[in-house]
């Protein structure tokens, strides 16, 4: 089962990709709907997060983003628990 990792949290997926990618669509529609009571703008990010696991210019996207963040403020990057793209532990090599 995919799930995604945010920080110390991890948060189920759907298993069937039609379920993932509609689960992204609506938490993005719901975050641009964000001035709303309950819904947010966090849901956009997430919406992305989600829709990145099947999606490749979605996942592209993220994967320039971590290493951007890795990069740019590496401690950031450690605290939030990002790990590097194809570095599953999620540790910086030496």
């Amino acid at each position: 089962m995919k799930d995604i990792r945010i920080g110390k949290w991890r948060i189920p997926l759907p298993g069937h990709r039609p379920g993932r990618i509609a689960v992204g669509v609506l938490l993005i529609i719901g975050g641009l709907l964000g001035f709303l009571p309950v819904l947010g703008f966090w849901m956009i990010p997430l919406g992305l997060a989600v829709l990145s696991y099947d999606i490749p210019a979605v996942r592209r996207a993220r994967r320039r983003l971590v290493v951007w963040l890795h990069r740019r403020y590496p401690k950031l990057a450690r605290r939030l628990h990002l790990a590097m793209p194809g570095n599953d532990a999620g540790k910086r090599e030496k």
